[in-house]
C-alpha cells in the first residue's frame, strides 16, 4: 500500500507541474523554484509533514519535499542555535541534496556536450 501512496502523491506532483507548463507561460525553472518554495511553506507552518509521513517518498522524493527538508532545518537550527540558525539551518538539513545535485552536475558536465542557442 506504501507503494500505491507514494506513486499516488508524487505523481499528484508531478501532474500539477506538466498542468502548469502547459497552461502557463512559466519556464520550467521557475515552476521547479515554486516547487521549492511551496514545499518550504508548507513545512515552515507543519501542513507538509503529515503528508510526508502518510506519502513516504511520494511526498518526500520531488522538490517540494527538498523545500521541506529546507524548512525542517531551519526550524530546527534557530531553536538550536538562534537567529543564526536561518543560515545554518537550510544549509546542514539539505547538505545531502545540494551535494548530490552539485556532483551529478559535475558528471554529466563531462559527458555531454553543451550547445549554442
Amino acid at each position: 500500500m506504501i507503494f500505491l501512496k507514494a506513486f499516488l502523491i508524487g505523481g499528484l506532483i508531478c501532474v500539477i507541474g506538466q498542468i502548469l507548463i502547459d497552461t502557463t507561460k512559466l519556464t520550467p525553472a521557475r515552476i521547479l523554484v515554486l516547487f521549492v518554495v511551496l514545499g518550504v511553506v508548507l513545512g515552515g507552518v507543519g501542513l507538509y509533514e503529515p503528508l510526508s509521513k502518510w506519502a513516504g517518498a511520494g511526498a518526500n522524493v520531488p522538490l517540494t519535499g527538498f523545500g521541506n527538508v529546507l524548512a525542517q532545518g531551519t526550524k530546527k537550527a534557530i531553536g538550536e542555535d538562534g537567529w543564526i540558525g536561518i543560515i545554518t539551518g537550510p544549509l546542514s538539513s539539505g547538505a545531502a541534496g545540494i551535494t548530490a545535485a552539485l556532483l551529478s552536475g559535475l558528471a554529466v558536465s563531462f559527458v555531454a556536450k553543451p550547445k549554442e542557442k
